[in-house]
Order: structure tokens, then sequence, then C-alpha cells
């Protein structure tokens, strides 16, 4: 009767010893070769969509080409700023910034790296203001 305890004692007991030994961690090495998913945040504003902007629209046309502003300050009713942020699972991150000002209710001018009429190969990295109406502002 008493090997039949101690058996069955040691049958309990083992695993939980066996848990407490030093085990080589498996997690690290495992986190190296985990799917990361792609990260899209805010407005996705590309050139064609830029190319439609015409100085003189009111609000709503915008709003209907480019979408809801990711920020529409009260502050400031007359500018609105569209972001996009990706950041692909491998880390890598890309932003792209269009700022819309308007004068009247009418848009007036754009700022960011978006520019209308250019590729999106040839998408400008820096920030800067163009005058819809034809004149550049750096």
């Amino acid at each position: 009767m008493k090997k039949t305890v101690l058996a069955s004692a040691l049958a309990i007991f083992l695993p939980f010893v066996a848990a407490c030994s030093n085990t080589p961690d498996v997690t690290s090495a495992l986190t190296a070769y985990r799917y990361r998913i792609d990260v899209r945040q805010g407005n996705m504003v590309t050139q064609e969509m830029a190319a439609k902007l015409k100085p003189g629209q009111t609000k709503d046309q915008v709003r209907f080409i480019l979408g809801t502003p990711l920020v529409a300050d009260m502050f400031h009713a007359d500018r609105w700023d569209y972001v996009y942020r990706f950041q692909s699972g491998k880390g890598e991150v890309q932003q792209r910034r269009l700022v819309v000002f308007f004068e009247d209710g009418r848009l007036a001018r754009l700022g960011g790296d978006v520019v209308a009429g250019e590729s999106a190969a040839d998408a400008r990295p820096a920030a800067q203001v163009i005058d819809i109406a034809g004149e550049k502002k750096e």
C-alpha cells in the first residue's frame, strides 16, 4: 500500500518539478517568425484625387472627392488635414499628408506632400504649400 501511495504521489508531484526545470525559451525563437499585419491609418489621398481639386470648390465638393478629413480643427475651420500612415509588417513606415485651406468657404490652396498632377512615383517627400491657381509657395 505504501508503494502505491508513493507511486501516485510521485506521479502527481513529478510534472510540477519538471515544470520548474531550466528549459530553453522557445517563445523568443518563434517571435522572429511570427506574422505581423500591415497597419493602415487615416485617409488615403492619391495624386489622382488631388488632381480633381479645383480652386473655388465648396467644402462639400472637397469632402466628396477626398472624404471626411482626419483633423478638422474648430479653431481653424478653414483648414482640413488629411493624414495617411502605413506601417508594413516588417516595420517600414510611410506617411503622407495633405492640408486643404479654404477662404470664405471655397478651396484656396493645398499643402503637404501629395501634389496634384504628379504620378505617385514622383511624389515629393518634403512638405510644401501649393497655390492651386498655378503658383508654388515653398
